[in-house]
């Protein structure tokens, strides 16, 4: 993203440039986190809410147990 200054010295980025480098490692960052959160979510849940959404205990273990670095597809750039 490129950036200019007006005369109050903030900067705003400039229409049709790319966010930089910090920030989309910021937002994998994030995303990645949160991740982590719902997979801990999935773990903790009890029988009767894992058949609520129709998956079994297996699946939310697996699922719960995979790296934050196997995001899903939808997640993904």
């Amino acid at each position: 993203m490129t950036y200019s200054v007006n005369a109050h010295h903030s900067a705003q980025a400039l229409p049709g440039t790319k966010a930089p480098a910090r920030l989309s490692l910021l937002s994998f960052v994030t995303t990645r986190l949160e991740l982590l959160r719902q997979r801990r979510s999935l773990r903790a849940l009890d029988a009767r809410a894992l058949e609520d959404i129709g998956i079994s205990r297996r699946d939310a273990l697996q699922e719960a147990g995979r790296s934050v670095w196997d995001a899903p597809e939808s997640w993904k750039d």
